[in-house]
């Protein structure tokens, strides 16, 4: 009994971790959305400059930091 719950536990938690870093699908998001979006110029480089740094950081390793720049981006965007 103990073993079917460890292993439906495990199952429960697996799309969680699948998903937590999902950087390309945020910078894919972004990007769909910023040429139809009404944006001031200046807020349009900020979303543009948030998203380079975003796949800077994701290259780089930093996840977390990247998913925060990303997540801002959208923001901006009012996604």
């Amino acid at each position: 009994m103990l073993r079917i719950m460890l292993v439906a536990a495990g199952l429960a938690i697996t799309p969680v971790a699948a998903f937590a870093h999902s950087c390309p699908v945020l910078m894919g998001e972004i990007d769909a959305a910023l040429p139809d979006a009404e944006l001031s110029s200046e807020d349009a480089a900020k979303v543009a400059e948030l998203r380079a740094r975003g796949e800077e950081l994701h290259g780089a390793g930093d996840h977390d930091g990247s998913m925060a720049a990303l997540e801002e981006a959208k923001a901006l965007l009012g996604l």
